[in-house]
């Protein structure tokens, strides 16, 4: 019985797939939508031969790999930051692509990334949801900041502007319709987006707990609960990395 070996080349709304056989020749290639019962089915026939399947790590592989494996596929994430191709090959598309994915594979080459539990994920992304916020906050401090010293020659640091029950933003630009307008609305969204992270980490601090192996990141200055989740959520189980250096 010959070893099959797939691969996907994910796009936003379809994939094309494409299976090689274990002298690399090409059996199946076929364009399909982002539907997971569609590519389940044009596996199926060629189901009990498959030894793994591969596919990029893209922004929205989740739902694909999830798929797979809930069917008991061998399931691969490649590293593409880390995939080159053989000097000379010039061919450049979803087809190649796919072929040579399952090429990698077939080869023992392909360089593999990590497939986080499927369990485990929605919390930490919602850390990373905080972490966008955060950047979001940040921004508009920094800009508010800057309306104020160019104006009244003042200036504000991130805690004072953040305040809730003092607003130090206003008293400084009344009586300036514009700026007491753009410093209206900088001040509201940032106190919005200062509420939105707090309900995230109260969600995520009631939800989860920082194991023993990572208590000793908030000896260091500056690093609390939150990141001491963050950290321990986006690093996973560390037996995943071979070397310290990893």
């Amino acid at each position: 019985m010959k070893a099959l070996y797939a691969g996907s080349d994910l796009h936003s709304n379809n994939n094309f797939l494409g299976i090689i056989d274990e002298q690399g020749k090409k059996l199946f290639k076929k364009r399909l939508l982002n539907d997971p019962g569609v590519v389940l089915e044009n596996l199926e026939p060629f189901k009990k031969k498959m030894v793994g399947i591969v596919v990029e790590s893209t922004y929205n592989w989740y739902w694909l790999v999830d798929a797979w494996m809930g069917e008991g596929y061998q399931v691969h994430l490649a590293n593409p930051a880390a995939i080159k191709q053989y000097p000379g090959l010039k061919h450049a598309d979803d087809q190649h692509d796919a072929f040579w994915l399952a090429e990698m594979l077939r080869l023992g080459i392909l360089p593999e990334g990590y497939i986080y539990p499927k369990e485990d994920r929605p919390i930490r992304d919602l850390l990373r949801k905080r972490g966008h916020l955060v950047r979001l906050r940040t921004s508009l401090i920094l800009s508010l900041q800057n309306i104020i010293t160019r104006n009244c020659g003042v200036h504000l640091d991130g805690n004072q502007i953040k305040r809730f029950k003092t607003n130090n933003v206003a008293p400084l630009l009344e009586g300036q319709e514009d700026l007491a307008l753009s410093g209206l609305v900088s001040k509201e969204t940032i106190d919005f987006l200062s509420h939105q992270i707090t309900q995230v980490e109260n969600f995520v601090q009631n939800k989860v707990k920082v194991k023993d192996q990572y208590q000793y990141l908030q000896t260091i200055c500056g690093v609390g609960k939150i990141l001491s989740l963050t950290i321990m959520l986006e690093t996973g189980p560390v037996e995943r990395f071979t070397k310290v250096g990893n």
